[in-house]
């Protein structure tokens, strides 16, 4: 059943004038002045609603939604496999393949005083739902002739550039397109390439510049329903099973043959790593885990003469992070790290520290779009939300610092897309509660290579020295020790002085973090791949 939202005296999203008499536009070379976007709520992804704020940019162009209950949508596994991918490799999210909601698209949405009415120049279908009554033409998207987003994941582990495709109402293309990625071995990554074009493609379309035939001498786009479904893609794919059966290989790659993330930890006998300025001779040991789940992002703490180390705890059938604490000796942990703070969203870097007599965290959740602060009521459990510190920022790992007489706040953010780890902002306070004050030259650095923190500053020898993520080479790939040359309200300086990757000491692909506390020193990154099974 189709409920339309809107109605053809709606003005677009922001406010604009609906437009005037004008052609309609029906097919390919002709700007299409009105559409209606059919999406299913439970299938909404981000990349509709970037879709949506993109074709509506226009003045003279109305967009409005229909909402449909038609849709197959991906596998309900896919997500899971988007999350533990976005946590291994460190990839931006929220982003075009996240989950979202539908009040994200209430700019498009009538007024309860506002007539319904069906009529719209164009339907664009994203939701499968062949069957619902339209007005006006309806345009189809398939990729290899596969309906919706399922398609597009098919064609991803067929391992070929698939083809798109936007056909009208008798199956003829009006638009169609060949989609790259940049990565083929990270499925997120290259999906949410895939949809940033597929954005491009609908966007050309509507505003009739969109070609209806590939380059000569490519292959054409195969028809809907051709050799495809989802139970195999084709008689050639029907041996590997379908794709829901494909995202289960998948995860189990990556979970159980994958380079695995891990915390290593070491009793401080002599200098400690920012003295050394390399590994120690005796190497690391690792924090055991039981093979369901992996531990990053430590933070340790001393305190009545014990040290508690917390960390991000991510479950691998849960597809989330919750913030851990274990107590420490210096022959290792007492016991395994247990859940002591848990959230709806994802958390991680949970920075804790001690003040006013009292044990705070701020533990990274940047899908809130805040930096919060939490008090221990129970240490090291009993968390209780104490603050909001500052909002509306995608923040991540926020690291607090006292210097000069003020309280300072760094965080990496992620403003209008792009990288979480490349751009630092500062904030700076009387007190660690706030009120926050936004540095005046924020952003004070761009520099993927040393702008995310890495864990708490240290004080050595008069200076400062800031442990932050070099990810040059990829997220988390290497640590470096940074020496903050100025911090005060009118500028921000720091130079690196070392650089710390994996070796023969630390045998892995990464190296993440560096904490230290009561005569014990962790850190954090991959170990090598082996085969590891759920116990």
């Amino acid at each position: 059943m189709e409920r339309v939202i809107g109605g053809p005296d709606r003005p677009a999203a922001g406010g604009r004038a609906p437009p005037g008499p004008g052609p309609h536009a029906t097919g390919q070379g002709a700007v299409a002045r009105s559409v209606t976007v059919r999406l299913d709520r439970r299938s909404l992804r981000g990349w509709h609603i970037r879709l949506l704020d993109q074709i509506a940019q226009r003045p003279d162009r109305r967009v409005r939604i229909a909402w449909v209950t038609q849709s197959g949508g991906l596998p309900a596994n896919a997500e899971l496999l988007f999350r533990l991918e976005a946590a291994i490799h460190g990839l931006p999210r929220p982003g075009l393949a996240t989950a979202a909601e539908p009040v994200a698209l209430a700019p498009y949405e009538a007024g309860p005083d506002e007539p319904v009415k069906i009529g719209d120049d164009i339907v664009l279908d994203l939701a499968g739902a062949p069957t619902a009554p339209a007005a006006g033409p309806v345009w189809r998207l398939d990729f290899d002739g596969l309906p919706g987003e399922a398609g597009l994941l098919a064609a991803l582990f067929a391992r070929r550039a698939p083809v798109a495709a936007l056909r009208g109402p008798d199956g003829a293309p009006v638009a169609v397109g060949r989609l790259g990625a940049e990565s083929h071995t990270v499925m997120l990554a290259a999906f949410e390439d895939y949809l940033a074009r597929t954005i491009t493609l609908i966007a050309a379309a509507l505003d009739g510049a969109g070609s209806p035939v590939l380059p000569d001498g490519a292959e054409a786009p195969l028809q809907p329903g051709r050799a495809f479904d989802l139970d195999g893609f084709g008689a050639g794919r029907r041996a590997a099973g379908g794709l829901a059966r494909q995202i289960a290989r998948r995860l189990y790659a990556l979970c159980f043959q994958g380079p695995q993330w891990r915390v290593g930890w070491r009793q401080v006998v002599g200098p400690d790593l920012i003295d050394l300025r390399r590994h120690p001779e005796g190497g690391w040991n690792d924090l055991p885990d039981d093979g369901r789940r992996f531990y990053a992002d430590p933070f340790a703490i001393a305190r009545d003469g014990a040290v508690t180390l917390f960390v991000e705890e991510f479950d691998y059938r849960r597809g989330k992070g919750v913030i851990s604490a274990v107590g420490f000796e210096a022959g290792g942990p007492r016991g395994r790290p247990e859940p002591v703070l848990e959230l709806e969203t994802h958390l991680s870097y949970p920075f804790v520290f001690e003040a006013d007599g009292q044990v705070w965290m701020i533990p990274e959740s940047h899908a809130s779009g805040t930096i919060d602060l939490y008090r221990a009521t129970a240490f090291p459990r009993g968390w209780v939300h104490e603050a909001v510190l500052v909002d509306g920022v995608v923040a991540s790992d926020a690291t607090l610092l006292r210097h000069g007489g003020r309280w300072w706040l760094f965080a990496t953010v992620r403003a209008g897309g792009g990288s979480y780890s490349d751009t630092l902002h500062l904030w700076h306070a009387p007190h660690f509660r706030g009120p926050w004050t936004p540095h005046q030259r924020n952003p004070v650095l761009i520099d993927v290579g040393s702008a995310r923190a890495a864990g708490p500053v240290v004080a050595r020898d008069g200076a400062l020295i800031r442990p932050v993520q070099d990810c040059r080479g990829g997220y988390g790939a290497a640590l470096g020790l940074a020496r903050i040359l100025r911090l005060d309200e009118e500028g921000y300086a720091q130079r690196v002085e070392t650089r710390l990757g994996p070796g023969a000491a630390w045998p892995g692909s990464r190296l993440h973090m560096l904490s230290a506390a009561g005569g014990l020193e962790f850190i954090d990154g991959s170990r090598p791949a082996r085969p590891r099974l759920l116990g």
